[in-house]
């Protein structure tokens, strides 16, 4: 069955004040950059300053005072220390950056990942009982968590009966209440940290460094013995831009400083082996080489396997035996996309007939809702998103949980759509029909039993109804309007690639006219294009090579394009491409 197009986007213009561009431009910023930077919120240089010294001070945090001296603490007595990482990226980096970090210290500590599948999400009493069963010969006298916790009431208090202390770092939003432990989370109530959005390594980051001045400042520790963290950079880059938080000031340093070291070779044996199987160049890493082929590779081994592969590899200083974890992390990642391109197709199909036949929809479909018994649990998240993005509608994926009779779903939204909010709502007019079920604003988990899929599906669809806003399903693409013809160049490509792009901060996209001068398709999917800068006085502009992924159409001779200015590397020559968004 062939899918609809996508919808077509209202056009929004990014707005730049001209004096906020004008203020860059007498600084030394390009101009164009300038232009990109002022229609982004930038108002000072002191703002694109990439340097360790613009970072937010770690005693801005709440409780982190409190958690460098308990750490400190625990390290002179030689406390064990377990680490209890999420599964996904951002607490795959955490975990990597909290062992490394805290080894150097001379702490003793360990780290133990859940069995998504067996033990679920976080901090739970089952994961709890498990660690001290499994070390029950040497078992924890600190757990830390790291990307999770924040809602972990019940596994603190099974720690605590166990005799077991409580760190918690995280960055989720709380709920009403906190479990009852040492915490830091700069969305806590009554934290006033300026940056609302580190990621979990972030935070777990800035606790390292909290005990780094600890040591010095308070323990008094000389100053051969104090080491240095800023190694540590590249892999809270990479957790931060994979976890897809808001890129403020705060973060972009981060990722600016992970980058650079990246670039010139200064980083672990296994990041740089992620890069190899991936068939980049770290010396030319950007935020997007890490956030779509080097986190990938990273999250599919929480996807279908077990995260502690990806942990071993960020931590493993032997050359040979990180190159191997890395390529067990690429096969992964292998096995996954073919999981996710046989089930994207399925559920293409099953959204088309939602589309057009489903009796229990209004007229206006308002979410998407799909179930397949062979789905694999560990890429429903990855097929509801690749499907919101394709129709542009809250989508909820949903597989079996093993015999059970459950099934567990993933659900992505749109903006405007708080997707937690309308499953709170549901609970709350059918308690007890969602066993399970969690999240924020723009994605969130739940699990039901199956038989309740179909009462689900028609609360659900009046639950949307009831929170759905006017133009709330209309497509919006935010672009920079049009580049001028002579700006098409390699130079201004590159320095665009160089910035940290990313959530909150997107990258460039330009806006104008061509002459389609030729046109072929690629693997039947792709479209390979050669285009001319259409409009007048233009007539003799150059070629310019691009290309436009997934394209669901051909074509005309004539097109207003949405694209990225892009750097193409083959057979190591780079050249200027444009990446085709939309035809406008």
């Amino acid at each position: 069955m062939n899918a609809p197009p996508p919808p077509k986007s209202r056009l929004v213009y990014r707005e730049a004040e001209p004096n906020q561009t004008q203020s860059l431009i007498a600084a030394g910023v390009h101009p164009l950059m300038a232009r990109l930077y002022a229609a982004r919120g930038v108002h000072s240089p002191e703002e694109l300053h990439d340097g360790l010294d613009g970072l937010l001070p770690p005693n801005e945090m709440r409780g982190i005072h409190e958690a460098a001296s308990a750490l400190a603490e625990a390290i002179t007595r030689q406390d064990r220390l377990l680490i209890v990482a999420d599964y996904d990226a951002d607490g795959a980096t955490a975990c990597a950056v909290a062992m490394r970090g805290l080894r150097r210290f001379g702490a003793q500590v360990d780290f133990l990942v859940p069995d998504r599948f067996a033990f679920g999400y976080g901090l739970t009493p089952l994961l709890v009982d498990h660690a001290m069963t499994v070390l029950a010969d040497a078992p924890p006298q600190w757990i830390i968590t790291v990307d999770n916790g924040v809602s972990s009431h019940a596994g603190v208090e099974r720690a605590q009966h166990h005799g077991v202390n409580v760190l918690i770092t995280d960055h989720h939003l709380p709920g009403k209440t906190l479990p009852n432990a040492l915490m830091v989370n700069p969305n806590q109530p009554g934290c006033g940290f300026r940056s609302k959005h580190l990621a979990g390594v972030g935070v777990m980051f800035y606790v390292l460094l909290a005990l780094r001045a600890y040591l010095r400042d308070v323990k008094q520790w000389p100053a051969d013995k104090i080491p240095r963290l800023d190694d540590l950079l590249p892999i809270v880059a990479l957790g931060t831009v994979a976890d897809v938080v808001r890129l403020d000031a705060n973060n972009r340093r981060l990722v600016s400083q992970g980058l650079a070291r990246i670039r010139k070779g200064n980083t672990f044996p296994g990041l740089l082996a992620l890069f190899e199987v991936a068939g980049q160049e770290a010396r030319t890493a950007s935020a997007t080489t890490l956030g779509f082929s080097i986190g990938p590779r990273l999250n599919a081994a929480g996807r279908l396997s077990d995260m502690g592969i990806g942990i071993r590899c960020l931590i493993e200083d032997d050359p040979a035996e990180a190159q191997r974890l890395a390529q067990t992390l690429d096969q992964l990642n292998r096995e996954r996309r073919e999981l996710e391109s046989t089930a994207q197709e399925e559920a293409i199909t099953q959204a088309v007939s939602q589309l057009t036949r489903n009796p229990l929809v209004s007229e206006r479909q308002r979410v998407l809702v799909l179930h397949d018994d062979h789905w694999h649990q560990g890429i429903i998240g990855l097929i509801a998103s690749r499907l919101k993005e394709r129709f542009f509608l809250p989508t909820f994926a949903f597989a079996n949980d093993g015999d059970s009779g459950r099934i567990k779903g993933s659900a992505r939204s749109i903006p405007g759509l708080h997707i937690r909010d309308v499953l709170e709502r549901i609970d709350t007019e059918s308690p007890g029909l969602m066993i399970a079920f969690g999240g924020h604003a723009m994605a969130a988990g739940l699990t039901l039993l199956q038989k309740d899929f179909a009462r689900f599906q028609e609360r659900l669809i009046a639950a949307i109804d009831a929170f759905a806003e006017p133009g709330l399903f209309d497509r919006s693409l935010e672009t920079d309007g049009p580049l001028e013809a002579e700006l098409t160049r390699l130079d201004v490509a590159e320095l665009i690639q160089q910035q940290v792009w990313g959530q909150g901060f997107p990258a460039p996209i330009f806006l104008n006219e061509f002459r389609v001068l030729a046109q072929r398709r690629l693997k039947e999917k792709h479209l390979k294009l050669t285009l001319a800068h259409d409009g007048p006085g233009l007539t003799q502009t150059r070629p310019i090579e691009a290309i436009w992924f997934n394209a669901p159409q051909d074509l005309p001779a004539k097109a207003r394009l949405a694209y990225r200015l892009a750097v193409n590397r083959y057979q190591g020559i780079s050249s200027v491409q444009l990446e085709v968004v939309e035809l406008a």
